[in-house]
């Protein structure tokens, strides 16, 4: 079976070389880039599985670019990896289109499943958001 196939964008280098070390014994990282340009440009040569998305880039915010992505590449799902934890950004991430989304705070203990779970066809969504959500 083919190997999830996932683009990673981020404006942070470290943040970058992180995630890849952390996914690319169990995932084919099809690129890493730091500014919306390079993201969309990535995305229509390698055609990912999956993009996984910081909220701030460059000169878009993540919001837009998530758009745009899905309007390139509707089956391409969408992953917000972030440090914005609140729950307005987890809103405006689904109202966006996203698939996703996980609190780089909490990338040891959800990363990973929330990949899955979206590659699956599932939402993932933090637990303390769908807490406040309630509320």
């Amino acid at each position: 079976m083919a190997r999830t196939r996932i683009l990673l964008a981020d404006p942070n280098a470290s943040m970058l070389a992180m995630t890849t070390e952390l996914l690319s014994e169990e995932y084919e990282i099809v690129g890493a880039v730091q500014t919306s340009a390079d993201t969309l440009r990535c995305l229509s040569e390698t055609q990912p599985d999956l993009v996984l998305l910081d909220v701030v880039l460059d000169d878009m915010n993540g919001f837009e670019l998530g758009n745009q992505l899905h309007k390139m590449s509707p089956e391409t799902k969408i992953l917000y990896f972030t440090m914005y934890e609140g729950s307005a950004f987890v809103y405006t991430a689904f109202a966006a289109g996203a698939s996703g989304y996980v609190f780089k705070s909490r990338a040891s203990s959800d990363l990973v499943r929330a990949i899955q779970a979206v590659c699956r066809g599932e939402q993932f969504r933090p637990l303390n958001a769908v807490r406040r959500e309630r509320a």
